[in-house]
């Protein structure tokens, strides 16, 4: 059996400044280096065989602190990166609101049938990212694999292999260094841990 650790990126500037941030290249701040820590020393604990990371530099960043812990070199795919969110980036959600009112109220509701302007739909972000991850899990079977990537992925990544609907995507939260865990059964694909930011505890 495969286990799959999918890992939000630590805190970054814009995460703190509630700015959008999609494929922008954002560095992490203090507290999300120090998220990235404390994530490594939870992922020591639990027999880590690959490590894959987004080529976006905050997720980067947190893949190569908790590498340089457990020993483990980061393997970069380009298809875990973050929604392309076009021209809501650099924008708060108050900013969105009242520049793209319309389209901004559709994907607070019917977030599947959103085109946000000069940026990805939903099912674009879904199905390059679904691609990668079923490859490295039927490469690399009965392994633990981790995969540090962004919020809107990630979610996308989880209702694809648990079958839910994107219609669904406003339903679930990922905070930063939240660890997902799905196991690749025989039979079907199983939902061990979601949004789960217990070794942040001592951070609060």
């Amino acid at each position: 059996m495969s286990r799959l650790y999918l890992i939000r990126h630590g805190e970054t500037i814009w995460n703190r400044e509630r700015k959008t941030q999609g494929i922008k290249n954002v560095s992490l701040s203090e507290t999300g280096k120090l998220q990235a820590k404390y994530l490594a020393k939870r992922l020591k604990k639990e027999n880590i065989d690959f490590i894959y990371s987004s080529d976006l530099s905050r997720a980067y960043k947190t893949a190569e602190i908790v590498g340089n812990h457990i020993g483990k070199s980061v393997q970069i795919l380009p298809e875990i990166r973050e929604m392309n969110f076009g021209d809501w980036e650099g924008l708060t959600l108050n900013e969105i609101d009242k520049k793209f009112h319309d389209i901004y109220n559709q994907w607070n509701h019917t977030p599947h049938l959103a085109k946000i302007p000069g940026g990805e739909t939903l099912i674009q972000v879904q199905e390059r990212a679904i691609k990668v991850v079923n490859r490295i899990i039927k490469k690399n079977p009965n392994k633990n694999i981790v995969m540090i990537s962004h919020g809107t992925t990630i979610k996308t990544i989880i209702f694809y292999l648990l079958d839910i609907d994107l219609s669904y995507y406003k339903k679930i939260k990922q905070d930063n260094t939240a660890i997902n865990i799905i196991d690749f059964k025989k039979e079907y694909n199983v939902l061990v841990k979601l949004n789960d930011t217990c070794h942040l505890l001592n951070l609060k």
